[in-house]
């Protein structure tokens, strides 16, 4: 008997499909203070700038250390936690972070910055993949909508860089991350309800898993067709994220260039694309449950590609609202890839979740990097009409197994 079989039979029915919005929308809120707090890390690169007298390639070094902590270690956090659950490593991780955001409002050098960003990647490396497993806890039967509350959390903290920079960081410099601390604190201070909840979780699951260990000793090794779609899945995470990266950290420079904007009227595009983004984000998850997730992640990578390679030939007025149908056509899929993958691969459910979110942040750091060079290069223009080929990557979702095929390995484990 496999164990998804035992809880069926261990856990009432009414248990199995009953959603937790409270725990929900808590630990949706708490993505929001985190990953608001990652934003001001790239807010404050004018600031650092000329207060610090930081290069270019410093700035980029310190973009490059929280990324690539965050993302090299939510993996190995999900894989280790999967073994043995730490529910109070919620907590845990946004002290790491509400202690990096104080260093940064201190840090009088180039170094203590380093050190305090990679004290705030590893409290986001932390975050990510236990923040994933308790909306997949409190799911029930809406593993879509749960993961979708959840991610919108923090598209919107991500999308709040504008407003931090303008309200609080162009006023008070660099001292001013240290109100960030309290954005920390409160965030801490819900982790640890929700910590709560999740150690009783922990704990009505254990005899589930005796029993499951008694009956099935081993677990079925992944199979060739399992690893075949998480070789797609990574294509296409790339293509999203590659494409979020032109547009996020890029697009502005492009529309002062080619509209003749200000830093200020640039900044615009930004924000109705990261908006726009986190909108499509909360919408993939219901749409997922009703249409399957397969569906939506080709949808999401196919019909965006018309837009993208519209965009680089239209007007100021136009673009703006191809950047946001694009922002929220692209990123509907976001939330759906992390359960698609958490079902891919069940009983993974903290290592897939920082595979596929860790992966968007790695791929994100290094893509911010070769596009820059890539600009460096060849310009501006023909970088973004080459980007805008990516989303065409979708056509490999097509090799993805589908929902019920996903079901019946479930069902057969």
């Amino acid at each position: 008997m496999s164990t998804a079989s035992i809880e069926k039979q261990t856990i009432p029915s009414d248990q199995q499909t009953k959603t937790a919005y409270n725990i929900l929308f808590i630990i949706g809120f708490c993505h929001l203070l985190n990953d608001s707090i990652q934003s001001v890390i790239p807010a404050m690169f004018p600031i650092l700038e000329k207060s610090m007298g930081l290069t270019f390639t410093q700035l980029g070094l310190i973009g490059f250390s929280l990324n690539m902590v965050s993302s090299v270690m939510q993996p190995v956090v999900g894989l280790y936690t999967d073994k043995r659950p730490i529910p109070y490593a919620l907590p845990i991780g946004l002290t790491s972070s509400m202690l990096g955001v104080l260093g940064l409002a201190f840090a009088p050098s180039f170094i203590t910055i380093l050190l305090s960003v990679i004290f705030i990647g590893l409290g986001s490396a932390i975050f990510h993949p236990e923040g994933s497993r308790v909306a997949y806890l409190a799911a029930g039967n809406r593993r879509g909508l749960a993961q979708s509350i959840y991610q919108v959390g923090g598209n919107s903290g991500q999308a709040l860089a504008p407003v931090i920079t303008a309200l609080i960081l162009v006023p008070l410099g660099q001292f001013g991350a240290i109100w960030f601390t309290v954005v920390a604190g409160i965030a801490v201070v819900f982790l640890f309800y929700i910590a709560g909840w999740y150690s009783r979780k922990v704990q009505a699951a254990t005899p589930i898993k005796k029993m499951a260990k008694t009956t099935n000793t081993k677990q079925p090794a992944i199979s060739k067709a399992v690893r075949n779609a998480i070789l797609v899945i990574i294509f296409l995470i790339f293509a999203r994220t590659w494409y979020g990266s032109a547009i996020a950290n890029f697009y502005t420079f492009y529309a002062i260039e080619k509209f003749n904007l200000t830093i200020a009227g640039s900044q615009m595009y930004i924000f109705v694309f990261l908006v726009m983004g986190a909108v499509g984000t909360f919408i993939g998850g219901p749409l997922a449950d009703r249409f399957g997730k397969r569906n939506v992640i080709i949808t999401s990578l196919l019909a965006t590609a018309p837009l993208t390679l519209l965009l680089p030939f239209t007007g100021p007025v136009v673009s703006i609202f191809l950047l946001a149908l694009i922002g929220v056509i692209l990123m509907s899929s976001f939330s759906v890839t992390v359960v698609y993958a958490q079902e891919l691969v069940p009983g993974k459910i903290g290592t897939m979740s920082g595979l596929t979110v860790g992966l968007a942040f790695g791929m994100g750091a290094i893509g911010s990097v070769a596009l820059g060079g890539m600009i460096d290069v060849v310009g501006l223009t023909p970088t973004m009409i080459s980007v805008a080929f990516l989303p065409l990557l979708g056509f490999l979702a097509f090799l993805l197994p589908s929902d019920q095929t996903l079901r019946e390995w479930q069902f057969n484990r």
